[in-house]
């Protein structure tokens, strides 16, 4: 009897081969699409999911046009942003307890509370 070993995570040859050689990517300075939905969620920041590295879309709907991220691909702040029900034109401390600034990754915070940290200004 040959004894099936018990694996975690386990994957196909084509699975464990897709793996190791993923798709041709197009090399491309197109910059990422943020968010973007690939399958039924959606991302703010780059992922790496069924990948190594972290990967962005080209697209707001991902149909196969990616490119690995680099330091320059953090998500962009939208302005202007509703928060508390008003609009917000630039980096704001108001709401964030570390007294430290922040936007919306969404035109609507109210709604979709989504958010980054703002760079401190140079």
């Amino acid at each position: 009897l040959r004894r099936q070993s018990k694996c975690y995570p386990c994957f196909s040859l084509s699975e464990l081969i897709a793996h190791l050689h993923p798709p041709t990517q197009v090399i491309s300075h197109k910059p990422c699409v943020f968010p973007f939905t690939y399958g039924d969620v959606t991302y703010y920041s780059c992922i790496s999911t069924r990948s190594d590295f972290d990967w962005c879309s080209l697209d707001k709907e991902f149909q196969g046009r990616w490119r690995y991220c680099t330091g320059l691909d953090s998500p962009q702040c939208v302005f202007p942003f509703v928060f508390r029900q008003k609009a917000i034109h630039n980096c704001t401390k108001e709401g964030y307890i570390l007294n430290r600034s922040w936007c919306s990754l969404t035109e609507n915070y109210d709604k979709d509370r989504k958010w980054k940290q703002c760079s401190p200004q140079k």
